[in-house]
Order: structure tokens, then C-alpha cells, then sequence
């Protein structure tokens, strides 16, 4: 019987720049092995790490695909959680480096199977495309901050109409239903940080339906930003670690102090804004009850113009991320036609071979 794969994004294109939860994929304390993966664009990272992951999910392991926030068809690392063993990639912008090297991590170099007499023939086109890219990434990065100031906008007109009093009491009321029967342990519960959702050349692209399978009950929350949604999610997630339990935070992609789902494995229980489980979930708490519509009304004009602002921005962000994407393939390119793959198929098979010892 094939493992459960599990999809996840370790990092991001947000309005603060590229936003790394990379430190959370594995926990670097109790690891077994990770494997740090260098290499250029199109030297094969992605397709090895994916070969790896559904080799061992096949053999009935459950693995953890990471993706790419900027090619979201390409992963940037596996996790295996019972061999605690992850391959991540090590090159920019999520630059990582051996934290305890030779005994836990170590550098896997796929540079050593490229021609260096041919890359240097291609030097200038790569040093011109990575410049294009580089560029790309910058002017995504600036509309997407361009929409936090609205998005704070529209927030401050729904926390005017709010009445918090009844969502504090809303949130003590969920929380006492949750954890009831959950007695205090003696440790402090770990949080691990990850998007479930990514701004991606494809557009807004969400993967909360893989975060949240075997989940028995789902709580979606409904409401408008400033609402009080990512503030009842924080107070739920920290009842938890009080308790002694673990649970995985995943942020929202855009502004990513802002919180998008919780999950207690544990418990089997999530809590999440997403969209996808508007319909599908245990129960739903409406945070919109609780806004003076009158004060609403006053502000439609407005928050309607806003929003009509932010999706042009937000778009453009998108744009702009798909552009550094089309340079980056062209980047590609140059490497994968000057690299040694059967070389690399090679030292994937070695890499199994490594990982299997530790199911021993």
C-alpha cells in the first residue's frame, strides 16, 4: 500500500519579498539525514527529489512534497517523516548550509555532473537571463507590497464595524469545545510554519485540500479581512501549545503574519479560511454576524474601489512572477543541455540506497 503524499509550500512571493518557513521543513534537531541539494537552474534537483519522494511513497512511506512558490510545478524539497530524512534545495533566494554538516546534513553538488568548458561558453546569456529574472522577481515584489497598505485599508473599515466582544466570546467558546477533554501535558507543543496556499506564475494557487487529508473535522471560518479570522486561529493554535501539542500553521500568502489554516494531527482537527471547505467542513463560524452593516454601508463605495485597486495590483504581481518564470525556463536551458544526467540517475539510486538504512 502506496504512503500518503502530502503537498506543501515551504516558502513564498509575499508583499515583504520572498518569505521563508524553509527552517521549518524538517526538524533540524532530530534528524536523521538531510541532503542539501546545489546545483543551477535545470540541472535536475526538482525531478530527483521527486523521483526519490514517490520511490519511497511507493514503498509505503507518507512523504512530504515541497513545492516551489515560483514554479509551482517543481518541488523544493521531500520530506520523509518516519526515516526523518529530507532533501531540500540549498540555492537562492532560499539559500541553506549544512547546520551540523558530516554528522546530520551534507552538500549534494549536482555542479560536479555540468561541462564546465561549455558552460563558460554560454557565460554572458546566463549572466543577461539570471539579470531578467532577478529583475522580474524585484517588480513582482513591489506591486504585491503596493496591496498590503490596501488590503490594511479595507481591514480598518470591517474592524470599525466589528464587535469583538462577540467574537472573543465566539472564540472561548470554540476553544472549550476543542480541547474539553484534552488534558495539560508537561512540555510546551511545537508550531511548524508552512503556506498552504502560494502566489505562483499560475496565479493564486492553493493546496489546502492535501494539508488537510485524514482530517476528521474541519472548522471553516468565515469572514471579511479584519474580521478577527487569523486572530481566532492564533488563539486556537496557542491553546494547543499550552497543552503540550504540536500543530502546523499555515500562513497566508500575501500578508504572512496572517493565518490561513491550523492543524492538529494529533486530534484530527483543522481550522482553516480557505474557500475550498466553504461547503465541505464540520462546521462553519461566520465571523460576518458580528459586523454593523450600517457601518458597512458608509464605507461600500469605498471598500468597492479598494478591492477593484487591489486585484489590479495583486495581478500584476502575478504577471510579473510569470515573466521571471518564462526567463528562468530560458535560463534552463543552458544548463540542461550541458549536464550529465545519467550521471545524476546514478547518484539518485545511491541517495535510496543511503536513505533505506534508515528504516533498519
Amino acid at each position: 500500500m502506496s504512503g500518503k503524499v502530502k503537498k506543501v509550500f515551504p516558502g513564498g512571493n509575499t508583499s515583504e519579498g520572498f518569505f521563508s518557513f524553509y527552517d521549518y521543513m524538517i526538524d533540524k534537531d532530530t534528524a536523521n539525514r538531510i541532503f542539501v541539494i546545489k546545483g543551477g537552474p535545470g540541472v535536475g534537483k526538482s525531478s530527483m527529489m521527486k523521483r526519490i519522494g514517490q520511490e519511497f511513497a511507493k514503498r509505503g512511506y507518507d512523504v512530504e512534497l515541497h513545492f516551489c512558490s515560483s514554479d509551482n510545478n517543481s518541488i523544493d524539497g521531500v520530506v520523509i517523516p518516519k526515516l526523518k530524512v529530507a532533501l531540500v534545495d540549498g540555492t537562492a533566494p532560499h539559500v541553506i548550509d549544512p547546520k551540523n554538516p558530516g554528522a546530520v546534513d551534507e552538500i549534494i553538488n549536482l555542479g560536479e555532473y555540468w561541462d564546465q568548458d561549455k558552460m563558460e561558453q554560454v557565460k554572458e546569456d546566463v549572466l543577461k537571463t539570471t539579470k531578467q529574472v532577478s529583475r522580474y522577481f524585484l517588480r513582482a515584489y513591489k506591486f504585491l507590497q503596493s496591496c498590503r497598505p490596501i488590503v490594511l485599508d479595507i481591514q480598518e473599515k470591517y474592524k470599525e464595524a466589528m464587535d469583538y466582544g462577540k467574537v472573543n466570546f465566539e472564540t472561548s467558546k470554540l476553544i472549550e469545545e476543542v480541547f474539553e477533554n484534552v488534558p495539560y501535558r508537561l512540555k510546551f507543543g511545537k508550531a511548524r510554519h508552512l503556506f498552504g496556499s502560494a502566489i505562483t506564475p499560475n496565479g493564486h494557487v492553493e493546496i489546502t485540500e492535501s494539508i488537510l487529508q485524514g482530517i476528521d473535522k474541519i472548522y471553516y471560518i468565515k469572514g471579511e479581512v479584519g474580521t478577527g479570522k487569523s486572530t481566532l486561529l492564533e488563539r486556537i493554535y496557542n491553546q494547543a501549545l499550552l497543552r503540550g501539542i504540536d500543530v502546523e500553521v499555515y500562513h497566508a500568502p500575501l500578508i504572512p503574519q496572517k493565518l490561513e489554516t491550523v492543524v492538529i494531527e494529533s486530534l484530527k482537527v483543522a481550522f482553516t479560511t480557505s474557500n475550498l471547505f466553504k461547503e465541505n467542513n464540520y462546521k462553519t463560524i461566520d465571523l460576518n454576524e458580528y459586523l454593523d452593516k450600517n457601518i458597512i454601508k458608509k464605507y461600500e463605495e469605498e471598500i468597492e474601489y479598494d478591492k477593484k485597486i487591489l486585484n489590479e495590483l495583486f495581478n500584476k504581481g502575478i504577471e510579473n512572477v510569470k515573466n521571471a518564470k518564462k526567463e528562468h525556463d530560458v535560463l534552463e536551458k543552458y544548463y540542461v543541455s550541458n549536464m550529465d544526467f545519467e550521471g545524476i540517475e546514478k547518484l539518485r539510486y545511491d541517495i535510496v540506497e543511503r536513505i533505506l538504512k534508515y528504516a533498519k
